[in-house]
């Protein structure tokens, strides 16, 4: 039979309830898992505080006393720009490159997640993520960027999150600023610089779209290393922009055609004062901590000077370059066989093609003929043959070595370019050699106590150890200037006279007994202080020592601002005890400051990200003994310079006091000296505490380094007399506090005025 009508009605009525009841479970559960899922998914999300209030690891900039960039430290190299300061094109190559419907979603893009997903599928991995911008701001701020589904998912519903919440350039400023590009590079700006040397709102179209193409990958399409594929990606973004209509075809070719200029960006730490900049950096991160230094953007203003700076290398290295003549010549730097040269020379000149030889390089060359004959060198530099004639040659055979016995065909020599031809294009140079002594120097403004100049070594890059701060060495007859204080404000005058003759101490604690003896070997008998400290001798300063007390000494050495232990004996006298350049050079500031001792200030403020001053710094002096003594202390300085053992540095012809240093085994040579200007110090030494050579001196080694230095730093500057206190007199330009000429505490009887020696006085070996 067949079923009545109603029957397959009801039946049909009941499969239609039956489907639509399950596909009404099926959507509710549908949603109930959406809603789990979403809460699954969504507990522990971060918050987006950290979104809206943007406070990112940025560069600490430290800058010179005209306000140039000198040093940069950070964790993470980030230049924080407003979006007002993006060009709309370089926001445009971004967005073609990365998300072109960035302004359209809300915050994913199921379209491209989809086709991102079908790719993973088929690859059986992850390969591609098809995220958002605002995914990215999302996987850069809050989450951790490994590849797993249930990070996309977290990802996507933050993404939503800080769509609805921030606005589109509000994620875009995020974004671009806080984007990774290579090579250290983090944000928009920085990266400009990096790779072009440019702000970011003066880069063109064709350099923002090489940017743009960097976000995927950096290393696999860095411009340095992988110059094709940074192009390729290069036209793949201008090719998007013009298909998202930001820019025209005309546009896209003519940025294609655009030839890019990339940058070298020399690490600017190590560019202009790498000593200095690293004692600030040093004094900064004990001060607020490495988080802070690295990663608050501070400014910090410092006090060097970048002209000064170059002066005292030049001088350094003038000073070493004379020092190394005087010593016995070592022999070539290596030997090449004949298919070495030609590997050697071709490398040199492709060098040479890019960073032309100029007056004052130095230079390895190949020699190619010892002419025994003319005593003369042919030489190979690259592709040129030239000569080195005799008076380039002379110091290494000053000693009467034969040039044959020095050099042979084939050997790698070190040459310096003297001065080159302008008619013929020839070359005159000289042979060198590099010193394997160290050289520092510190210097600073006598009114300010600020540091103009500082050198820790001959080269940073061979050693960061800075020998100006940081080692402590016997300062030698430079330290007889603070005993000599000390006996100024003890009874003592500069017409004092001390016995120079044979001295013999015994010291009943140790059972030892110590002799002291000249530099030169010799007694003068009767000696006045002012002769005892202008020739420096060594027996006059530990008689006087001995009679004022180590202990006063060691009070008038605090008080000069030495800071370093000093061992309570005699030998003091002599500079036994090791101390700081920058100490000595302090304790120096007292003479011409008429008795303010003025601390070294290596920083003038500190200012924070936004600009607010954190910290101001103000020099810093007090008065540590009375003008009237630092009034004599200064003309027995000056005495130095003018007829004793300083004498090298009266080239100055300015007004100038000094005392040079040497220790007994000859390895620490000094010189500290002043002008009305500046205070300065420089040292000469070998690392391992040897001696440098025989018979070099405070005098000989380290006085031209000062002297070459001051008169770059004080060239076409007036000249300036010294000031002197009420309550000083003057026998001839010895300075006495009034009252006391002819008087003072002597070994023999009477005043000691008599004994004050002219420069008539003095023989050339006196000096």
């Amino acid at each position: 039979k067949k079923a009545a009508p109603s029957a397959k009605r009801s039946w049909g009525r009941r499969l239609a309830l039956a489907l639509f009841s399950f596909v009404g479970m099926v959507i509710v559960c549908g949603v109930v898992g959406i809603v789990a899922g979403y809460h699954y998914f969504a507990q522990d999300l971060p918050p987006l505080d950290k979104l809206k209030h943007y406070r990112p690891n940025t560069v600490t900039n430290f800058f010179s006393d005209d306000g140039r960039l000198i040093g940069e430290y950070s964790h993470e190299r980030r230049i924080v720009v407003p979006l007002s300061k993006i060009p709309d094109f370089v926001q445009q190559a971004f967005i073609a490159a990365e998300d072109a419907n960035f302004y359209k979603h809300k915050g994913i893009d199921l379209p491209s997640i989809l086709r991102a997903f079908i790719k993973n599928v088929e690859a059986g991995r992850i390969v591609q993520g098809g995220s958002t911008i605002t995914q990215q701001v999302t996987r850069s701020f809050l989450l951790s960027p490994k590849k797993t589904y249930t990070r996309k998912i977290r990802e996507a519903i933050l993404a939503y999150r800080i769509d609805s919440n921030l606005t589109k350039e509000e994620v875009l400023y995020l974004y671009l600023n806080q984007i990774y590009l290579g090579h250290g590079a983090h944000g928009i700006e920085s990266a400009a610089e990096l790779y072009f040397g440019k702000h970011v709102d003066q880069l063109t179209l064709a350099e923002a779209a090489l940017l743009a193409g960097l976000t995927q990958a950096p290393s696999r399409y860095s411009p340095f290393s992988m110059p094709k594929a940074a192009r390729q990606r290069q036209i793949y973004t201008l090719n998007r922009m013009e298909t998202v209509g930001f820019i025209t075809r005309e546009q896209a070719e003519a940025a294609k055609a655009q030839k890019l200029v990339f940058v070298e960006h020399p690490n600017v730490n190590l560019l202009y004062t790498p000593y200095f900049t690293e004692h600030v950096r040093r004094l900064l991160e004990e001060k607020y901590g490495s988080d802070r230094l690295y990663n608050d953007g501070l400014k910090v203003y410092t006090t060097v000077n970048i002209e000064m700076q170059a002066m005292a290398r030049k001088a350094i290295k003038r000073g070493l370059a004379e020092f190394v003549k005087r010593r016995r010549y070592r022999g070539p730097l290596k030997k090449l066989s004949e298919a070495q040269v030609s590997d050697f020379l071709k490398k040199q000149e492709a060098e040479l093609s890019e960073e032309p030889l100029a007056v004052g390089d130095e230079i390895e060359a190949v020699v190619a003929e010892v002419d025994k004959k003319a005593r003369r060198l042919r030489i190979r530099i690259g592709a040129r043959t030239e000569t080195v004639e005799t008076k380039g040659l002379f110091w290494a055979l000053a000693r009467g070595r034969p040039i044959q016995k020095l050099l042979a065909p084939g050997d790698v020599i070190l040459v310096q370019a003297i001065k080159q031809d302008p008619k013929t294009g020839r070359w005159t140079f000289s042979l060198e050699q590099e010193p394997r002594v160290q050289a520092a120097l510190f210097s600073m403004d006598l009114a300010t106590g600020a540091v103009k100049a500082m050198i820790g070594g001959r080269d940073f890059k061979e050693s960061q150890f800075n020998r100006a701060i940081q080692s402590r060495r016997q300062p030698g007859s430079a330290f007889k200037t603070i005993v000599y204080t000390a006996a100024m404000d003890n009874g003592f005058t500069p017409g004092s006279v001390i016995i120079d003759a044979p001295y013999v101490h015994d010291d009943f604690g140790s059972g030892l007994r110590w002799k002291p003896f000249n530099y030169d070997g010799k007694f003068l008998g009767p000696t006045d202080l002012y002769t005892g400290l202008v020739m420096s001798r060594n027996v006059v300063a530990v008689k006087l020592l001995n009679k004022i007390g180590v202990d006063t000494a060691i009070e008038y050495a605090r008080k000069l601002g030495i800071t370093s232990p000093l061992a309570p004996y005699l030998p003091l006298a002599l500079g036994a005890s090791g101390v700081s350049l920058a100490e000595l050079v302090t304790a120096y500031s007292v003479f011409p400051n008429l008795g303010q001792l003025v601390d070294p200030m290596y920083i003038t403020r500190i200012e924070d990200r936004e600009g607010r001053v954190i910290e101001e710094f103000l020099p810093h002096r007090a008065e540590v003994i009375s003008p009237q003594t630092a009034a004599v202390m200064l003309s027995l300085l000056q005495g130095v310079v003018k007829r004793g053992t300083g004498t090298r540095v009266k080239a100055l012809k300015r007004p100038t006091g000094g005392k040079t240093g040497t220790t007994n085994d000859m390895a620490d040579a000094w010189f500290i000296g002043f002008t009305p200007e500046y205070v300065t110090g420089a040292w000469v030494g070998l690392d391992e505490m040897k001696r440098i050579g025989y018979r070099e001196s405070g005098g000989k080694a380290a006085a031209p380094i000062f002297l070459y230095y001051m008169q770059e730093a004080l060239k076409d500057r007036p000249v300036r007399e010294f000031e002197f206190p009420e309550g000083v007199t003057f026998v001839g330009d010895v300075c006495y506090k009034t009252g006391t000429v002819g008087t003072g505490i002597t070994e023999v009887g009477g005043g000691g005025s008599k004994f004050i020696k002219s420069e008539a006085d003095f023989s050339e070996k006196d000096l």
